[in-house]
């Protein structure tokens, strides 16, 4: 053989394995795209997966504040209410009649007494409550429960009265009895909304 035929046998085995050596390289990078490009989209699926789940979440998150801000307001508007409805309930018992005013009262003494030896502390200004009202009370009271007896001193009381036996008093004013009555009704309405 000669040299130029040598040569040329060289290039040609030269060429051949280095064209063997692209093909096996892009064979090589295109399993490596193909593997790049199944992780990328594995990711991408992922990625949808868990903005879709975040996207849930914050729309939870957005409901549930704008569910307790509805329950909020809600109760606060509740809230306003009873504090119409018991303010005027204050403003009608003072303007009673003096007849239903004393009856009320009456009624409410007689429920009150325990021993019947109390004494009956009246505001200052009270003039619907006196001893003529503790004496009907007295009358209407059963066996050795009928002692009551219409307090010497006075106190700051809006209205209605306190029962005192010793250092126990008890508290039969109408701020106090709307108290009660409105701690009542917000538990029942509190079981209502809550239940």
């Amino acid at each position: 053989m000669e040299a130029e035929q040598v040569i040329e046998k060289i290039l040609s085995d030269a060429k051949a394995e280095a064209e063997k050596i692209t093909n096996e390289a892009k064979e090589t990078v295109a399993a490596e795209q193909a593997k790049a490009d199944a992780k990328l989209a594995e990711y991408r699926q992922q990625a949808a997966v868990l903005a879709q789940q975040a996207a849930e979440d914050e729309k939870s998150h957005i409901l549930a504040r704008a569910r307790m801000n509805a329950a909020k307001e809600y109760l606060a508007e509740k809230s306003k209410i009873l504090d119409e409805v018991f303010e005027r309930a204050a403003q009608r018992l003072g303007e009673l009649p003096d007849d239903e005013y004393r009856a009320l009262m009456g009624r409410l003494m007689a429920e009150a007494v325990e021993t019947g030896d109390e004494e009956v502390i009246i505001g200052k200004d009270e003039k619907r409550i006196d001893q003529s009202l503790v004496d009907e009370v007295n009358s209407k009271l059963q066996g050795d429960k009928k002692n009551l007896k219409l307090a010497a001193d006075k106190r700051d009381l809006p209205g209605g009265f306190i029962l005192r036996r010793g250092r126990i008093k008890t508290n039969v004013s109408p701020a106090v009895l709307l108290g009660q009555a409105r701690t009542d009704l917000v538990i029942e309405l509190a079981k209502t909304l809550f239940s």
